[in-house]
């Protein structure tokens, strides 16, 4: 009798078991998910913002443009358009980041950094364990 009640209670173990594994599972890949959902609205938002500033930019540099090149004509003194010079170079930085290639090529390298130098981006000491944390938890409860 005892040998029928172990095995029902070795079965119901088992799958008590395989379903807090399941159930773990499931919740990890709904972190992961939610995770990589809150990355993906915060990096359009930086992008969103980026082109906003693209367009506050664009419109002074034409402005500035304008300005310059009516000083350059009244005084006939190049050194009025020096400053278009780093001026391109701010705007020209802005579009690149805001409607060009500038997030992909930066992906790019930072999976190169990930694959080719992961020493860099390691985390001093390594990935805090559980009785790192625990330990400082219960010293901040003191």
């Amino acid at each position: 009798m005892g040998s029928i009640m172990g095995k029902v209670m070795e079965e119901n173990l088992k799958k008590s078991q395989t379903f807090m594994l399941e159930t773990q599972k499931m919740q990890m890949e709904r972190q992961l998910q939610m995770q990589n959902m809150m990355r993906e609205r915060q990096m359009a938002m930086q992008v969103a913002g980026s082109r906003e500033m693209f367009n506050w930019l664009a419109s002074f540099y034409g402005l500035a443009m304008l300005a310059m090149t009516a000083g350059f004509a009244k005084s006939k003194n190049p050194s009025v358009l020096v400053p278009s010079l780093p001026l391109t170079f701010i705007v020209g930085y802005q579009y690149d980041w805001a409607w060009g290639t500038k997030v992909h090529r930066i992906r790019e390298d930072a999976e190169k950094l990930l694959v080719e130098e992961h020493g860099i981006v390691a985390m001093p000491s390594g990935v805090p364990t559980f009785k790192e944390i625990d330990a400082a938890r219960n010293a901040a409860k003191k």
